[in-house]
């Protein structure tokens, strides 16, 4: 089969493998790029797959608190340039007023909400008439919690909400920035779906036996690297940021505290954004404030 290359592109940035096995892949692969991205790992052509990391909306991701109740919100526009206009800045506050004030259970339930005469729907609207794109809320955790909170953003980008049972908040912020930073997927090994676990098992048997290694030992070889990769994605594996000769499993029980659970937001997570030339881009926006 023809394989398309912006595909072979993809697969490249997110496995790193070189541009021919990314090809010779999706051809097993029938185009599927999951499946391709398994096939090069098993190869021992792809030591990860980046699917999570890719990243291209643009928009705001906000934290806010109020007695004792949090709300993680991720609000997205087509550019930066919007992104950075004062309306859309108090559309985001607005948006996270109403969460911790009126806590809705989903994004349709927020955007009824009535405020200041209308509903944050109409306001939305508005915005989007006024800006010239469009402004749409993407997600969002509300969180009540009587443990403690760490909470923090990065740079509009990325935002992260940890409870802890213990502990002080400036080890709960601690943690949330690691996490902001490393990414867990899960807050210990066993809260890893038995089946992740299982695919993770049978690529690293397939990348062990390519290397020739003795049959005796490459069950031995495999739970070592499995425990590796556990490490990598659980928050209590991984080292500790701001000292990474200790694992944050060590602060915590240092500190006499545990992990409950956390959100994560990274902005665009999971959203393909179209490929647009940057000076057609300039040119639109300035078209717009005309």
């Amino acid at each position: 089969m023809a394989v398309d290359a912006a595909r072979v592109k993809e697969l490249r940035e997110r496995t790193g493998a070189g541009m021919m096995d990314c090809k010779n892949a999706l051809v097993e692969a029938a185009g599927d790029l999951d499946l391709a991205a398994e096939l090069l790992r098993k190869a021992g052509q792809a030591k990860a797959d980046k699917k999570a990391s890719r990243v291209a909306a643009e928009g705001a991701i906000l934290v806010a608190s109020a007695s004792g109740r949090h709300v993680l919100v991720e609000i997205n526009s087509e550019t930066d340039f919007v992104a950075k206009d004062e309306n859309f800045r108090q559309f985001t506050q607005i948006v996270a007023e109403q969460i911790l004030a009126r806590r809705p259970a989903d994004v349709p339930g927020l955007m009824a909400l009535e405020q200041a005469g209308q509903s944050l729907e109409q306001t939305r609207q508005n915005l989007v008439a006024k800006v010239g794109e469009n402004i749409s809320v993407r997600r969002f955790e509300f969180v009540e919690s009587t443990g403690t909170i760490g909470a923090y953003v990065h740079m509009g980008r990325i935002g992260v909400i940890v409870e802890l049972a213990g502990g002080e908040e400036a080890l709960a912020r601690d943690l949330a920035m690691q996490i902001a930073a490393a990414a867990p997927r899960y807050v210990a090994p066993d809260d890893v779906p038995a089946d992740e676990l299982a695919k993770e098992r049978e690529i690293l048997a397939a990348q062990t036996a390519q290397e020739g290694k003795p049959e005796q030992i490459v069950a031995k070889i495999v739970e070592g690297r499995i425990k590796k990769y556990l490490d990598e994605i659980t928050l209590l594996g991984q080292p500790f940021v701001k000292d990474p000769e200790r694992r944050v499993r060590d602060l915590l029980a240092q500190h006499s505290a545990t992990v409950r659970r956390f959100w994560r937001f990274e902005l665009g997570e999971g959203i393909e954004k179209r490929a647009e030339d940057f000076a057609q881009e300039v040119m639109a926006q300035a078209a717009r404030s005309r």
